[in-house]
């Protein structure tokens, strides 16, 4: 008998992606939010609730429309399309392991391709909007030699807010001449980011204010729970409005907590470190994701242009031979 749609989400969520994959929480979550978004939308459409939808109303055009429902009514980027997209395709896949009558129907699904975007070259801040943003947090209040701390340390090490939030009392390491945090990155990898002397300092204080017990949260609130992403995501927000005051080309930058990140990889790039060192600090799982700041680093392309001699010869346009050509030059 044919596996209703019910019994095979279920086992795919709690067999394959738990069982089999062991997947992160994360991931957990962005596909459950994928099929809620999916069942809901299809109890608009067809009128039947999930429990009662079977496997064949999910079809590629059906697909289709969701996925142009989530970005034309939700106004979802497309690169939140592909990632909803993703978490069907995996759903697919599964669908034809375990049903191979059902096989033409998967396929037809994942036939679907992912949409292609616009990039824009990546955020980053120079060292004078670093230090007028570390400037601002009064040093007078916990709470400034909070953010303080916690910025330098996001500015210095490169972690992803997930990780600055995740670490704890016991992570940081400021014994000998080896001082570091240890943190745990995507896909469970662990590594330690090493700190600078000025780090070092900041965090030696703060741990001594703090006097938390090692599984902790290093940075906590002022309930002392750990910080929050939106804690974080706010706290930033009022020192960048305040550092732009000092320093205007902030206004024309949008700091998020990954920008911080991306700051201390354009640093590491300008002083001549090699991208695979790059993205060994950064916890990339490939060199080639640090690509993207070579582009975004217009000094280096500058230094590239600067080896290369001007061509000779006059300017001149092109006109085709033949009216033909001319329609095609045109298009």
């Amino acid at each position: 008998m044919k596996k209703s749609l019910s019994a095979l989400l279920q086992s795919f969520f709690t067999d394959h992606l738990l069982g089999q994959r062991n997947a992160s929480p994360h991931t957990m979550a962005s596909y459950r939010d994928t099929f809620r978004l999916l069942f809901e939308f299809a109890h608009r459409l067809l009128r039947k609730l999930p429990t009662r939808l079977a496997l064949e109303d999910l079809e590629a055009p059906f697909i289709g429309r969701f996925l142009d429902h989530l970005e034309k009514d939700r106004g979802n980027t497309p690169r939140s399309r592909n990632v909803r997209l993703a978490a069907i395709h995996s759903f697919f896949k599964y669908v034809a392991f375990q049903e191979p009558g059902r096989g033409a129907l998967a396929q037809r699904v994942l036939a679907i391709p992912s949409k292609r975007h616009k990039t824009k070259p990546i955020d980053f801040l120079t060292r004078p909007e670093i230090d007028a943003l570390l400037s601002v947090p009064d040093q007078r209040t916990w709470m400034g030699r909070r953010d303080r701390t916690l910025l330098l340390v996001a500015v210095q090490t490169g972690l992803r807010a997930s990780e600055l939030l995740g670490l704890a009392c016991q992570d940081v390491s400021l014994l000998g001449g080896g001082a570091h945090v240890r943190c745990t990155g995507k896909g469970r990898k662990q590594r330690s980011t090493p700190l600078r002397k000025d780090a070092v300092a900041a965090l030696r204080t703060w741990m001594r204010e703090r006097n938390g017990q090692p599984t902790e949260a290093l940075f906590p609130n002022a309930q002392g729970q750990p910080l929050s992403p939106d804690g974080l995501g706010y706290l930033l927000a009022k020192h960048v409005a305040t550092a732009r005051i000092a320093c205007p080309s902030l206004a024309k930058k949008r700091v998020t907590p990954h920008v911080l990140r991306h700051s201390l990889a354009m640093e590491l790039l300008q002083h001549g470190v090699d991208r695979s060192v790059i993205a060994l600090w950064l916890g990339h799982e490939s060199v080639e994701t640090t690509q993207i700041y070579l582009h975004a680093n217009l000094e280096i392309k500058e230094q590239a242009l600067a080896k290369t001699h001007p061509f000779k010869g006059s300017n001149g346009r092109y006109r085709p031979p033949d009216k033909l050509l001319a329609f095609l030059q045109n298009l």
